[in-house]
């Protein structure tokens, strides 16, 4: 590329690129701007719903908590914790009201409960099984004979 020549979108003039980046910067800012509610004036009550708020499972984004969500769902169950908090309702009533609403999954850290009995206690079962595994190969392969030669090959 030669001096002076410049790519067709982008502004040649040192003003043109900076108010470029500027505006690419608003654009940025406003896609992490998640939740435009208000906050409460409250620092209590506003650390509770921060809590709450990265507790609970986006039930559309899956891998994310409705505080980092930006769907649909998350902002609803967010603003339903804002009005249950600002009604007065503790932590746990409104854990229940979600969980009885969308089941355990809503929870980061479902509750140790018959239900859950095989989410919490899969890793260990797969672990056990595939140490019984490893430790079958072993076993069977400490048994073959151990051959000092190399297999002869016929030659005809």
């Amino acid at each position: 590329m030669t001096r002076g020549m410049t790519w067709p979108c982008f502004p040649a003039t040192w003003f043109g690129r900076l108010s470029m980046a500027f505006a690419l910067l608003l654009i940025c800012v406003d896609a992490y701007a998640i939740d435009s509610e208000r906050a409460f004036e409250e620092p209590a009550l506003q650390a509770r719903y921060e809590h709450l708020t990265t507790q609970i499972r986006c039930l559309v984004c899956q891998n994310n908590s409705i505080a980092d969500s930006s769907a649909a769902l998350a902002a609803d169950l967010r603003r339903e914790i804002r009005d249950m908090l600002a009604a007065g309702r503790e932590d746990s009533e409104i854990i229940e009201f979600l969980t009885t609403r969308y089941g355990d999954y809503v929870l980061y850290r479902p509750p140790w409960t018959p239900r859950t009995w095989l989410l919490w206690l899969a890793p260990l079962l797969l672990l056990a099984a595939g140490i019984w595994v490893a430790v079958r190969i072993v076993v069977a392969r400490s048994r073959l004979p151990i051959e000092d030669e190399p297999p002869r090959t016929r030659s005809g």
